[in-house]
């Protein structure tokens, strides 16, 4: 999974380019489809207890789920986490700390290359802005906002009226004994269909035990991710303080179980989810495949391309972070996309939707909701490029940035004359802007944008060729950063104090640049966003019909709130042979010795020679749990309420689930209780942390 801070890439459809050339078209198998489909990530309130109880013959008891509700923790805004012992300890994932642990490293330490591990209370570091949240208290308010919303006279005043009643509902909880001094968020499952009020406890003094180094919380690297079998020590250990003291958690913690999962073992993740885009339509689904996510894999990997040139001359722990977020990105979006290009799932896709619109009561009055979303996206498909292409975030370079301010500075003149105060801020910002055009890396920045724009521009933007002028990319960003005065301070000073019509005549390339581009990229905004209410309110009254068919039976999009998923500890089949369900240290040191100790699979100088206990320990293992980005971090517990691992990953196989389940090769990938255990004990010689797990 490894989807860090929801994958630092946004998945709006808002924000993504457009592949213009026409798509073949996909024939989809007639394959019936079933109630897993939507997946397995049930909201704890509504949790499936007679299908749990049919299908592992275990019933949770209110106990049970109480106890994993309390012990289950949101990691910051981005990963799970969860107590494991009495005394405030904290388990989750490296890939979800190690941006925070830099925060807290002394001159000289690099914990990258190091690891880190308190040996006593008094070294355990807090780390500033670092916060895990409780979820302490959950309110089912359905009954309460469907009377506000009867009141409505029209479906476009249904939205009005639930907003209203869910701030009245907060308002009447803050003031609650037992929710007073939570925070309060309203929660909306099923596009309506449920309506809860969550009531979370904030810890914000949060410090580090024990991390792994970065060869061991990411051993292998980008080529081993989202594979299995994995060798992955992808944990770390903090501490929750209350007071300036340990967090009492004697009455919610998870016991640490170090002999952790056995193949064929029923176990539950229990984490926050982030998105799923399971309710989509097909003409959502095929809108995403054949438009959303093509020219986005292109950007995404022009960028890491990027980055990576600049991380040779320049590292950082910092760049190195935005590299792994972006090239998971890239995997992940690659898996997605096979997947919409498997007749199998989006056969399953399209026999539901066929399905439900011969149940849907909507369809039955002449409301075919289905097809004015599908007419409602048609304009979106020569319209959006220019959003991603064009837009003036940093990946983008300095050039565009400048262009975005020059532009936005011509407009102001064209229209009132501003304030000469607010003229000359103006004018400072550009040049404050404009130094980054000086860098060495400017020219690959402003010509990757001009050979993207080249591909994924409609034939009708003929501003793209007039940028180029019979020029390549390459030779058109080279040439125009050498005859633009905006990398020449003092002609720029001149040329910003000139007059509006001068300005506006100016042959300067990035004057032209911002006068022919970026009205390109407000107008395909302009087209965007002029839409997206009627979508999506059609969206969700798509997705209500769907809850009104099968109720709770299926559970809704996830929405990083706490959630319960089922499965079983099992191997599968791949690539013409079977994958075991669990691996050992022993594969790891394999990998080692096979790829000739080089990065990413090198270790550490403390991992070698190991003793014959730890090469035997269990280390990574899979199980058919339902999990996507920010389950990063998610305990996956036993019946009896035990952590027997720790979700880091998903396999190659599971990327299609950000639209659709599938158990049959669908894995979580985790890290085993026993391997923990094995580092702690063999390599960290972690005592203090073993006492306080109960590992012997």
């Amino acid at each position: 999974m490894r989807l860090m801070k929801q994958l630092l890439i946004v998945f709006c459809i808002g924000l993504l380019p457009v592949l213009t050339s026409a798509q073949p078209a996909v024939q989809y198998a007639e394959v019936e489809p079933n109630r897993f489909d939507y997946g397995k990530m049930w909201t704890l309130e509504y949790a499936p207890l007679d299908y749990f109880e049919q299908t592992y013959g275990f019933r949770p008891d209110k106990a049970w789920l109480e106890n994993v509700r309390m012990s289950s923790l949101r990691f910051s805004s981005f990963c799970s986490a969860s107590f494991v012992s009495a005394q405030g300890l904290v388990m989750t994932n490296h890939h979800c700390s190690r941006g925070e642990v830099g925060k807290v490293m002394k001159e000289g330490e690099d914990f990258d290359k190091t690891g880190f591990y308190a040996t006593t209370a008094e070294e355990e570091r807090r780390v500033s802005g670092l916060y895990v949240k409780q979820l302490a208290r959950i309110a089912d308010v359905s009954k309460t906002v469907e009377s506000y919303t009867k009141q409505a006279k029209t479906d476009e005043e249904i939205p009005m009226w639930r907003d209203s009643a869910m701030q009245v509902l907060v308002s009447e909880y803050q003031v609650k004994e037992d929710w007073k001094d939570l925070e309060i968020e309203p929660v909306v499952y099923y596009s309506g269909g449920r309506y809860s009020l969550y009531g979370y406890k904030r810890y914000d003094d949060v410090r580090l035990v024990l991390i792994p180094e970065l060869q061991l919380g990411y051993f292998g690297g980008d080529p081993d991710n989202f594979t299995f079998p994995r060798y992955n020590l992808d944990c770390t250990f903090w501490r929750v303080y209350d007071d300036g003291k340990p967090l009492d958690t004697e009455n919610f913690h998870f016991k640490f179980n170090a002999e952790g999962a056995k193949e064929g073992e029923v176990v539950f993740v229990v984490g926050n989810p982030g998105s799923t885009e399971r309710y989509r339509t097909m003409a959502q689904l095929e809108f995403d495949r054949d438009y959303r996510y093509n020219s986005q894999l292109k950007w995404m990997e022009d960028r890491v391309s990027l980055m990576e040139k600049k991380y040779e001359i320049a590292p950082s722990h910092d760049l190195q972070e935005d590299i792994f977020g972006m090239a998971n990105g890239v995997k992940a979006i690659n898996g997605i996309v096979e997947g919409m290009h498997d007749p199998q799932l989006m056969g399953k896709k399209a026999t539901m939707e066929k399905l439900v619109k011969s149940k849907s009561k909507a369809v039955a009055s002449g409301n075919d909701y289905w097809q004015q979303l599908a007419d409602a996206y048609e304009p979106l498909k020569g319209n959006i490029a220019e959003i991603n292409l064009l837009g003036p975030g940093a990946n983008n370079g300095s050039t565009i940035q400048v262009a975005h301010q020059m532009y936005n500075y011509l407009q102001s003149l064209g229209e009132k004359e501003p304030e000469e105060e607010d003229k000359l801020a103006l004018q400072e910002q550009i040049q404050a802007a404009a130094q980054g055009m000086g860098s060495d890396f400017e020219v690959n920045y402003l010509e990757t944008v001009l050979s993207e724009l080249q591909q994924f521009a409609g034939p009708d933007d003929t501003y793209v060729q007039e940028l180029l002028d019979g020029r390549t990319p390459e030779v058109a960003a080279k040439e125009m950063l050498e005859e633009t005065v905006f990398n020449k301070p003092e002609k720029l000073k001149k040329l910003l104090s000139g007059k509006a019509k001068k300005l506006q005549k100016s042959k300067d390339p990035v004057i032209k640049f911002a006068q022919l581009a970026i009205p390109k990229f407000y107008d395909a905004v302009a087209i965007f966003r002029s839409s997206g209410p009627h979508r999506q309110e059609l969206s969700k009254k798509i997705a209500n019909e769907i809850y009104q068919i099968y109720g709770l039976d299926i559970p809704p999009d996830a929405t990083f709130t706490l959630r319960i998923a089922d499965g079983v500890v099992k191997g599968y089949d791949y690539n013409g042979t079977t994958a075991p369900y669990k691996t050992t240290f022993f594969g790891l040191y394999d990998r080692y010795y096979s790829h000739e100790m080089k990065f990413p699979w090198s270790l550490p100088e403390k991992w070698l020679n190991p003793p014959i206990d730890l090469l035997k320990a269990p280390f990574n293992f899979v199980s058919t749990n339902d999990i996507i980005g920010g389950n990063s971090g998610s305990p996956i517990i036993n019946k009896k309420g035990e952590v027997v691992g720790l979700v880091f990953d998903g396999n190659i196989e599971s990327l299609p689930g950000n639209f659709i389940y599938d158990e049959r090769v669908n894995r979580s990938v985790s890290v085993h209780a026993g391997g923990m255990a094995a580092a702690l004990k063999y390599i960290y010689k972690a005592d203090r942390i073993l006492k306080e797990l109960g590992v012997e």
